[in-house]
């Protein structure tokens, strides 16, 4: 019997009962589809996240008190970063020297604090993140104003009351009214808004930074007692100069700190980092919707052995007609493929789905390799589960295949 009337007749097998053929391949849906979609939103993290990093340019280095990474290479635990508090801080002081001696390879640089509070406008309130920094930080971080302006350095010195906004908050607030200009309450004091900032999106791990509202680093110092420096961000002269520029920043401040006391990175030290979890907890994801692969192979398993059971009379006559053991086992397996690769590719197109209804509110990217693996993978589980019941068709014998009742 050729290949092609044995998967002919493999097909019609499976139409003659479409409702339990399609119940047998829902395991294998459901796996398949949570498989696509949990790694196509774990993919578009990751995208999202080397994208919002690109925005703030390429070559920027930041120096934090401590170690955040903590020992392993990743983010420091709970413990850890209480312990990193007790470290010297920043001082300003530290930012002009740095400015001062590496002139060759850092153009220019901010020291940044942050804080939390309240932003009221008529009867609107929000809870707010506050970032302050000293002048040039739109600059540095390469920030746009697409309304207004960014504090200068005469701000800074003064220590004024004047925000720049992001364009959440600024839009949650004012709604459609022309926010520059408008007086604002931080905590209870006024401020004037004079420039709302380019879209950024949302800082990874934290509050979004089109929901921060940017003071001058002497209004936050003044007005809400922040008094730590948290970060130093620097821009190098260009990509190249980094090496250079992180070894001068660090000669600058061993001359008063230890060596452990703070840390010099780059945006890619943190990208790496960051895709390192994501990767872990994407391949987790995967991982766990996989389990459902598993009992969707064992689902075409069972329901294969009972076809077996109900067609032992077929398979005995084929057996008399002269139908051999691999014919047999071919057409079984056959089957359980299709079972397995149909339900793979609806599985695929409803993961596809899903990825475009949630791109609107969620990263979610898939990736042809997802989609080969998936179907694969969901091709091979038809094979591996349902070679025990087509092997188990095909031993059986003529004689006593034909007696069964």
């Amino acid at each position: 019997m050729s290949f092609e009337n044995t998967f002919y007749t493999a097909l019609k097998a499976i139409l003659v009962n479409k409702r339990r053929a399609f119940l047998t391949m829902l395991g294998v849906i459901i796996g398949v589809g949570s498989v696509v979609l949990l790694t196509s939103i774990g993919t578009g993290l990751q995208s999202y996240v080397t994208d919002q990093f690109a925005s703030l340019g390429s070559n920027s280095l930041y120096v934090v008190p401590g170690n955040p990474f903590g020992s392993g290479g990743g983010f420091s635990s709970g413990q850890d970063q209480i312990a990193e508090r007790s470290k010297p801080t920043l001082k300003r002081e530290d930012l002009e020297k740095i400015l001062r001696s590496n002139r060759d390879t850092v153009s220019r640089g901010v020291a940044a604090s942050t804080g939390t509070g309240e932003a009221r406008y008529a009867q609107v309130t929000k809870k707010v993140t506050l970032y302050a920094t000293t002048a040039g930080y739109d600059v540095v971080q390469n920030t746009k104003a697409t309304k207004g302006r960014w504090y200068d350095a005469s701000d800074d010195q003064l220590g004024r009351r004047v925000a720049v906004l992001g364009p959440k908050i600024a839009t949650e607030l004012f709604g459609e009214v022309d926010p520059v200009n408008k007086k604002i309450k931080l905590d209870g004091q006024s401020y004037t808004v004079i420039g709302i900032t380019e879209a950024k999106g949302g800082g990874f791990g934290g509050p979004s930074l089109d929901n921060y509202v940017y003071l001058p680093l002497n209004t936050l110092r003044d007005n809400f007692n922040v008094l730590l420096i948290s970060t130093f961000v620097f821009q190098t002269v260009d990509q190249a100069s980094i090496p250079d520029a992180k070894t001068g920043i660090e000669n600058v401040l061993l001359k008063r700190l230890k060596k452990d006391d703070f840390t010099v990175f780059d945006q890619s030290q943190l990208l790496t980092t960051i895709n390192s979890i994501l990767g872990v907890l994407t391949l987790g994801l995967g991982g766990i919707a996989a389990i459902s692969l598993v009992v969707g192979g064992i689902g075409i398993m069972n329901i294969m052995l009972v076809s077996v059971t109900e067609r032992t009379k077929e398979i005995g006559l084929r057996k008399a007609l002269g139908a051999t053991p691999n014919t047999i086992l071919t057409q079984f397996l056959i089957e359980a493929s299709l079972l397995s690769g149909i339900g793979g590719l609806i599985g695929i197109g409803i993961a596809f789905l899903g990825t475009l209804a949630i791109q609107s509110f969620f990263p979610a990217r898939i990736l042809p390799s997802s989609i080969l693996l998936a179907f694969g993978v969901s091709t091979a589980v038809g094979v591996i589960f349902g070679a025990a019941p087509a092997r188990f068709a095909s031993k059986l014998s003529p004689i006593e295949a034909l007696r069964s009742e």
